[in-house]
C-alpha cells in the first residue's frame, strides 16, 4: 500500500464509510473525496484526491490487494487470512507484502466481492465461487471452515493472447513443436490441453485457437470467459450458478447442447470436469471436427481413464466411453510447471490410440524434456500422417539447423 494510503486511520475509512451509507449515494471517486473533506476539511486538494483514490480501493475495489490486480503479470493473488498474502506471477507462489488489519478486514472484502457478483457470503453460505467483472474468478471461505482465517483465492484472466512464437520466447514450447501444433489445427484435429492446475492450459488453447481458419466460427464454451483467441468469429457462452433458492442455474453441459445448435466450426470446452463431456464426444462424433478443450490431468497417460471416470459417472459405461473416445479425439497436448522455477512447458504431444483390447491409450509421439531436447515416440509416424509430412519435414529441417536441440 501507498504511504498516503497507509496514513489513512482505520476510523476514517470507516467515518466515510457511514456518511457514504446515510446519504445513499453511489461510493464513486467523486463522492469519497466529497465526504473526506467533510470528515477532514484539513486536507488540501491533492491530498483528498489521493486519499480518495485509496478509499475507493477498499470501499468498491480490492482494498491492498488492488496494486496486486494491476500488474500484468499475475495470475493468480492468493489470501491465506489478515497476514498471508501470495501472488503468482508466472515464477511460482510468492509472498507479498500486503497484509490486512485483522480477519475482520479479510472477511469484509472477501463478502463486498460476493456481493458484486450477485452472490451470498455469510455465516451460513460460508463458502462461494463467483465471476467477478472482467473475468475475475473468486473463491472465497469464511471461518469456522477456513480455521486459519478468511481464505480468498482471485484468478485473473489473461491480460493478452500469447502466440506460439511468444510462448516459444517465455519458453513454455520448443521451435521444434510450432510445425507440429499448427498441423493439427490446419489439419482439424479434435485435441485436450491437459495438466495440473496453473500450467497455462488456457494461454496455450488461446495461442492453437488463434490459428483455426478465419472463416471458421469458434463456439466458446466456459465457466468464465477465460479463453482469448486472436480470431475473428467467436462466440462465446458461460455458465450460470443457481440463486439462493437453487434455480436458474445453467451448466456446461445445457451450453454444450445449445452451442451445437449454432452452427459451429469449431466446438471448444474451456475446461471439460463432469457430464459435458458425454455431449462433446457425441459432438465430436457425428461431423464437429476441430472441436478441442482443456482437461485436468497429471500426465497424458491418465487422460483416458479420466475421461473414463467422467464418462461412467455421467451415466456411459466404460464400454461406450472408450468406443466414443476412439472416434472423438485424435491427440492430447500435455503441460507440467517445473520445481522449482514454476516454468511452465509442453512435456509431450500423444495420440490417442486404440488397443486391441478396444480400450483407448495414450501413446506418446513427442516428448520435450526441460533443456529444449526433442524425442520422438512410437505415436510419431501416426500422428504425422494424421497431420501430413510437411511438419515432419519441418521438425527435421529445424534440427538439422540447430543442433544444440536433439531428436532421438
Amino acid at each position: 500500500m501507498s504511504a498516503t494510503h497507509s496514513a489513512v486511520s482505520p476510523e476514517l475509512v470507516e467515518a466515510v464509510r457511514v456518511r457514504l451509507a446515510r446519504t445513499g449515494v453511489e461510493p464513486s471517486a467523486a463522492q469519497v473525496a466529497v465526504a473526506l473533506r467533510a470528515e477532514k476539511s484539513v486536507y488540501g486538494d491533492a491530498e483528498i484526491l489521493a486519499v480518495a483514490r485509496a478509499l475507493c480501493a477498499d470501499l468498491i475495489g480490492a482494498g491492498p490487494l488492488e496494486p496486486l490486480l494491476t500488474r500484468p503479470d499475475v495470475t493468480d493473488v492468493l489470501v491465506n487470512g489478515p497476514r498471508e498474502v501470495w501472488i503468482d506471477d508466472g515464477s511460482g507462489l510468492r509472498r507479498t507484502s500486503v497484509t490486512f488489519a485483522d480477519d475482520g478486514a479479510v472477511r469484509r472484502l472477501a463478502q463486498r466481492l460476493a456481493a458484486a457478483a450477485g452472490r451470498r457470503l455469510d455465516d451460513a453460505s460460508p463458502y462461494v465461487d463467483a465471476r467477478l467483472a472482467g473475468g475475475v474468478r473468486l473463491h472465497a471461505v469464511l471461518p469456522p471452515i477456513a480455521s486459519g482465517g478468511t481464505c480468498v483465492s482471485l484468478r485473473l484472466p489473461p491480460r493478452r493472447t500469447f502466440t506460439l512464437k511468444d510462448l516459444v520466447t517465455a519458453g513454455t514450447i520448443t521451435p521444434t513443436a510450432i510445425p507440429i501444433l499448427t498441423a493439427m489445427v490446419t489439419a482439424r484435429l479434435a485435441f485436450l490441453v491437459t495438466g495440473g492446475t496453473g500450467t497455462g492450459k488456457t494461454t496455450l488453447l488461446s495461442a492453437l485457437l488463434s490459428l483455426a481458419d478465419p472463416g471458421d466460427r469458434l463456439l466458446l464454451v466456459e465457466d468464465s470467459a477465460e479463453l482469448r483467441p486472436l480470431h475473428p468469429h467467436v462466440i462465446r457462452l458461460e455458465t450460470r450458478p443457481a440463486n439462493l433458492e437453487g434455480a436458474g442455474g445453467v451448466g456446461l453441459r445445457d451450453l454444450v447442447r445449445q452451442a451445437l445448435r449454432m452452427r459451429p466450426d469449431r466446438l471448444v470446452v474451456g475446461e471439460v470436469r463432469g457430464s459435458e463431456v458425454v455431449d462433446l464426444l457425441a459432438a465430436l462424433n457425428t461431423g464437429h471436427e476441430g472441436g478441442c478443450g482443456t482437461l485436468h490431468a497429471n500426465t497424458a497417460a491418465d487422460v483416458p481413464p479420466r475421461l473414463e471416470a467422467l464418462g461412467c459417472a455421467a451415466g456411459l459405461s466404460r464400454e461406450a466411453v472408450h468406443s466414443q473416445l476412439a472416434a472423438a479425439l485424435d491427440a492430447v497436448i500435455h503441460l507440467t510447471r517445473g520445481r522449482p522455477d514454476g516454468r511452465r512447458r509442453i512435456a509431450e504431444i500423444c495420440l490417442l490410440s486404440r488397443t486391441s483390447a478396444g480400450f483407448v491409450e495414450s501413446i506418446p509421439a513427442l516428448t520435450f524434456d526441460a533443456k529444449g531436447h526433442t524425442q520422438t515416440g512410437p505415436g510419431y509416424a501416426a500422428l504425422t500422417r494424421r497431420t501430413g509430412d510437411e511438419p515432419a519435414s519441418e521438425i527435421r529441417q529445424h534440427i538439422a539447423m540447430n543442433p544444440t536441440e536433439t531428436m532421438r
